[in-house]
């Protein structure tokens, strides 16, 4: 099995460094994720490395942080934390999810999601977001964790049935225009998906869309011009039953018209996927959304670069070269890692970011 393993990864390697880039163009984003003061600490510069973009969480942005990114003529985009009711739930209990059996549902794996239509969430949300925008000149912000309660990042997901608080009920009700019966919540939340099961789906879909408008909205009035991303799954619409947009709320169709690029997180080693998947996913979507390289709407995946021991998934140098390459296929024109710090770390894994962005960026100068 290992011999196996290793001759199929060398071939995936030689495959994809054939093809550099099967796009009309040459990347024009060659990413990481994370924060970069590992990297800088050890004395390397941005551009050195061919790198022209950091995607960092939005807590880690900082004036230093934005000066040396322009210094080393790097743009910064923040990672927003949209949809993530991580210790927010626990000071604002209204906010926690509530499951069809009219139980808090708890965490999926690692993750702690949120009741999107809470109000008061909203709220802190969107000045959290507008904070971020009026005290730092972003290239961009890429929504994370856009997606009703679940966890998709495990090869077996994890998809409970939520919400049902008197919130989403309420404006569930409204929205349809319908009279949920009297009872308790469990006998509502039952009523809804024997009676209007996919008007509950399709409404679930459309807080997902007002997420989104608003997100767009505060960036527009605030910072114009400023790119709007959405990190999301990386499932194709029939995968585990359709529980992208079942489940999880995400219909990229009605996501496309707000959204100015997709970053499908195509964690193959995460997901337990052969580094071919990241290919294969990237190309799907770009026929899905009929996207190219000249298109309004881009698609930048993330691809793995970090190694997930306690999971028993290692990423060597040469998958995540694979992957990295895999992902500008189809009409992608970007691609980023995570993460930057395990990169840092890694002096192959190192190596590599720097031969293959250099490559791109040498190509895109002739």
């Amino acid at each position: 099995m290992i011999a196996a393993r290793i001759v199929s990864t060398i071939l995936l390697v030689l495959c994809a460094c054939t093809n550099l880039n099967t796009s009309a163009q040459l990347p024009e984003i060659r990413g990481t994720y994370g924060n970069p003061r590992t990297f800088w600490q050890q004395g390397h510069k941005l551009d050195d490395f061919g790198i022209n973009a950091i995607f960092v969480h939005s807590r880690s942005i900082n004036g230093e942080m934005m000066q040396r990114a322009s210094q080393e003529h790097v743009r910064v985009y923040a990672e927003f934390a949209t949809l993530n009711g991580k210790n927010y739930v626990d000071e604002h209990p209204e906010a926690w999810p509530i499951n069809e059996m009219g139980e808090r549902e708890p965490a999926a794996s690692w993750f702690m999601g949120v009741c999107p239509t809470e109000p008061g969430f909203r709220e802190y949300r969107m000045q959290q977001l507008r904070s971020l925008v009026e005290e730092h000149a972003v290239a961009g912000v890429w929504m994370d964790y856009v997606h009703w309660h679940a966890q998709f990042e495990e090869p077996e997901p994890i998809l409970p049935e939520t919400c049902f608080c008197q919130s989403c009920l309420a404006a569930f009700q409204k929205t349809v225009g319908i009279q949920i019966p009297d009872g308790e919540i469990s006998e509502k939340a039952a009523w809804i998906l024997d009676q209007h099961g996919q008007a509950w789906r399709d409404w679930r879909c459309e807080v997902i869309i007002e997420w989104a408008k608003m997100c767009r909205q505060v960036i527009d009035e605030v910072r114009p011009g400023t790119l709007l991303g959405v990190y999301h799954c990386p499932w194709t619409d029939d995968e585990f039953d359709g529980a992208r947009r079942r489940n999880l709320g995400l219909d990229l169709e009605l996501l496309e018209p707000y959204i100015d690029v997709f970053s499908p997180m195509v964690y193959h080693g995460r997901m337990e996927r052969s580094p071919q998947w990241v290919q294969e996913y990237v190309q799907w979507m770009c026929r899905r959304l009929d996207i190219g390289p000249e298109s309004r709407v881009k698609i930048w995946p993330i691809v793995q670069a970090r190694d997930d021991p306690e999971h028993g998934n290692m990423i060597s140098a040469e998958e995540f070269e694979t992957v990295l390459r895999y992902g500008v296929t189809g009409g992608s024109t970007g691609v980023m890692m995570f993460t930057f710090p395990s990169i840092a770390e890694n002096q192959a894994k190192l190596d590599v970011l720097q031969r293959v962005y250099n490559e791109w960026k040498q190509a895109a100068l002739k």
